[in-house]
């Protein structure tokens, strides 16, 4: 017959076992972790693996917890900017943006799906300008010449969403002066060039009120990547909360793969060369979101909720038919 000590020791092995599994879990490579956060709390959540970031830009906006607009659950996250930087400063941007913890980033070659749902706030900017919603980048080495632009992102102007992906540049298939959307064949997208950077800015997805002129920046046309079209616009930003689900994988050498789905529905397919090799680029690639603005004068709130990432598509385009496992 064993002693009580050792049935003792044996209950406290047992009620311990879930946080050796969690210490395990913890010490998974970042790209089989899986991160979610509904900012149901007064902070991030632990298991989300984000934060507001410090800096000069990031001071133009603040963050709020709050429950008075949400998708789900109790709580959603509010992001403000208000005008702030300098009229001397011609460069400065206006950020109010949640980022990954660093340790927590993705291989730059791997692929990984993100999930976020957001909100706009009356007034949706209708003018002009430089607006972003979401963002991925790669890492950039201190000292590295240069500054590379997402090689995705989520963007408005004119009060119309609209997606974009970079890459290095290649000499365009054709050039024109405007609405390259219009006229290029089949098989090419239309691509903003700008060799003296070493980068070019390929447009692959809009909401249904976009028209051609609306594209007149990206007045050439490339076949560096394919973008096969599923029927479905991307959703005006007036029409409430959007659910967003991406597979990001980049790949400079053309193996890049990603998916945009909104609210359920296929958007676009995009494969080809997709984000930068430069010389002092980083391993990783990483995720933020919140709003990003040229320099303004009005005031601009959005709303976030249910964020996540996983390796798994059902982990984050639930209730969905994923395009792969």
């Amino acid at each position: 017959m064993r002693s009580p000590m050792f049935r003792i020791a044996l209950l406290a092995a047992a009620l311990a076992a879930p946080g050796v599994a969690h210490a395990q879990s913890a010490e998974q490579p970042p790209v089989e972790r899986k991160l979610v956060d509904g900012f149901e709390g007064r902070d991030f959540a632990p298991e989300g693996g984000l934060y507001y970031r410090e800096n000069f830009e990031q001071s133009a906006g603040t963050y709020e917890f709050q429950d008075a607009v949400k998708r789900t659950g109790k709580g959603g996250l509010k992001l403000s900017i208000v005008p702030h930087c300098p009229a001397t400063d011609d460069g400065c941007s206006e950020r109010a943006e949640i980022w990954e913890k660093t340790e927590l980033r993705v291989p730059y070659d791997k692929g990984v799906w993100y999930g976020f749902a957001i909100k706009f706030a009356d007034p949706i900017p209708s003018g002009d300008h430089r607006y972003l919603i979401a963002q991925w980048k790669r890492e950039i080495d201190a000292g590295a010449d240069g500054d590379f632009s997402p090689f995705l992102a989520f963007r408005m102007n004119f009060g119309k969403l609209f997606v974009t992906v970079e890459t290095n540049y290649l000499p365009p298939v054709s050039t024109g002066p405007e609405n390259a959307a219009a006229r290029c064949a089949a098989g090419e997208v239309p691509v903003w060039v700008r060799p003296e950077v070493n980068q070019m800015r390929m447009l692959v997805a809009t909401d249904g009120t976009w028209k051609a002129e609306d594209g007149a920046l990206f007045n050439s046309c490339t076949n560096a990547i394919t973008v096969t079209s599923h029927g479905n616009p991307l959703p005006d930003p007036k029409s409430g909360w959007i659910d967003f689900a991406v597979f990001t994988k980049p790949g400079p050498d053309g193996s890049g793969h990603i998916e945009i789905f909104a609210n359920g529905q296929p958007i676009v397919t995009v494969k080809g060369r997709i984000g930068h090799a430069d010389k002092g680029l980083g391993a990783n690639q990483y995720f933020k979101f919140g709003p990003y603005r040229a320099a303004d004068t009005t005031d601009w709130t959005l709303y976030y909720d249910d964020f996540r990432r996983s390796p798994r598509c059902a982990d984050v385009l639930t209730g969905s038919v994923c395009p792969f496992s």
